[in-house]
């Protein structure tokens, strides 16, 4: 069974950091690129960030570039996202999916990914 377990959401003061974890099973890991997406209330879900596992290719949305950073631990089947410079802007649920990494796609579309996570909140207090 596949699974992706998202985890590090919280209340934070803007300027603060979190670290979201994405613990993803049941599926070959480095077949896959993880993405981490979020959704405010009454907004389109929205690329954030993603990381093809085999060869560790990283792409970013423009609002977060400088401020975020998506790593993954191979040996724990885990994908972080380290948040900096948090934004109250910034608060939404924040969900990691799951695509092969096989032909060509466009990162951010939530519509291809295949596998998804719970989502965690993040908060940011102005």
């Amino acid at each position: 069974e596949v699974q992706l377990v998202e985890s590090g959401g919280g209340l934070v003061q803007a300027g603060g950091s979190l670290r979201l974890s994405c613990a993803a099973s049941g599926f070959t890991f480095d077949d896959y690129a993880i993405g981490w997406f979020r959704q405010a209330p009454g907004k389109e879900r929205e690329g954030v960030s993603r990381i093809s596992i085999s060869d560790g290719s990283k792409y970013y949305a423009d609002f977060v570039k400088g401020r975020f950073t998506i790593s993954s631990d191979n040996a724990k089947n885990t994908v972080y996202l380290q948040m900096n410079s948090l934004k109250p802007e910034d608060t939404a649920v924040y969900y990691c999916a799951a695509i092969p990494v096989v032909g060509a796609n466009i990162w951010y579309d939530y519509r291809e990914y295949d596998y998804w996570g719970q989502g965690t909140q993040v908060t940011v207090s102005s």
